[in-house]
């Protein structure tokens, strides 16, 4: 179907104007992921900082005895994104969430499916995790800024000392999340976070004590590793939300690329379509002129 160089020339225009829309936010995801990974890097030395305090308190007070979690009580919290234009971000993170939750239900000791809860970041995975039929217990913003990364942490540490009533290690958490891959990659994770792992302490507990004075504290024990622990899971939910952020503008600039590509294909289409039709226009113009022309050269003149 033919079409006219109106109908092209608002096209055009749509296409112009809808290719700045997305190079725009391109640029912003671009621009915002940067804050946050730089959030991720600084967290990470404070962690360190915290599993060297662990270590010091393992070095003096021997091996440490925790709790067995309560399997009932397995709460997972899951970071999500609150806006849109991230293709299946947060599909793709609640399918392998339920996919973990029915493997942990088959198994041999397991918990009731009413006993598992689930913590949300983002109304986007609100709705994507209510289409998996999980249904959050509480829903918390995600940060609009790197600044407000430590204010969501501290938001989720509270909510996991309300439910366990000040005991947190007596619990089993999980954090959930998309972090970076090799190659612009990312992949998603569910990270064990509470109860410390055996491993994760037998590793603090072989590392040799770098210094010839021997670390020693005046708090109380229980004190001291209370603001340990609270430290390590603020770190660590620090750090899943630094990563999750990264990965989301990550994964709406490489969207925005590719509508940009498919923008660009079509506009050169309809930028190539309008100029044939022109240069029709033209022709036909040039060809009406040309005929009148002859007609009047060759029309009989009255004597």
């Amino acid at each position: 179907m033919t079409q006219t160089l109106e109908v092209l020339t608002r096209r055009d225009e749509t296409l112009t104007s809808i290719r700045g829309i997305v190079h725009t936010m391109k640029t912003i995801s671009a621009i915002n992921a940067v804050p946050y990974e730089r959030a991720a890097r600084s967290v990470e030395a404070y962690h360190r900082t915290v599993r060297s305090g662990l270590r010091a308190f393992i070095a003096r007070t021997g091996p440490i005895a925790l709790p067995q979690a309560v399997a009932a009580d397995s709460i997972v919290v899951v970071f999500g994104s609150d806006h849109g234009l991230c293709g299946n971000y947060n599909e793709v993170l609640a399918e392998k969430v339920l996919a973990e939750r029915v493997q942990a239900e088959t198994a041999p000791v397991t918990a009731a499916t009413s006993g598992i809860r689930v913590l949300c970041v983002g109304a986007q995975m609100n709705d994507a995790l209510a289409g998996q039929g999980l249904s959050p217990e509480s829903v918390f913003l995600p940060p609009a800024s790197a600044d407000g990364i430590g204010r969501l942490a501290g938001s989720i540490v509270t909510w996991l000392d309300d439910i366990a009533g000040g005991e947190p290690h007596s619990r089993k958490v999980t954090l959930a999340f998309t972090r970076r891959a090799g190659r612009g990659q990312h992949e998603q994770v569910l990270m064990p976070l509470l109860p410390l792992g055996q491993a994760f302490l037998a590793g603090l507990a072989d590392r040799p004590w770098k210094s010839r004075s021997l670390p020693d504290y005046s708090m109380p024990t229980p004190e001291l590793f209370a603001a340990l622990l609270r430290s390590h899971i603020f770190a660590s939910v620090f750090r899943a939300s630094a990563e999750a952020m990264v990965t989301e503008n990550a994964a709406r600039l490489a969207l925005m690329q590719q509508a940009e590509r498919s923008v660009d294909d079509r506009l050169d289409e309809v930028k190539g379509q309008l100029r044939s039709v022109r240069q029709d226009d033209i022709t036909t113009e040039l060809l009406d002129v040309i005929i009148g022309f002859e007609a009047l050269r060759n029309t009989p003149r009255r004597t």
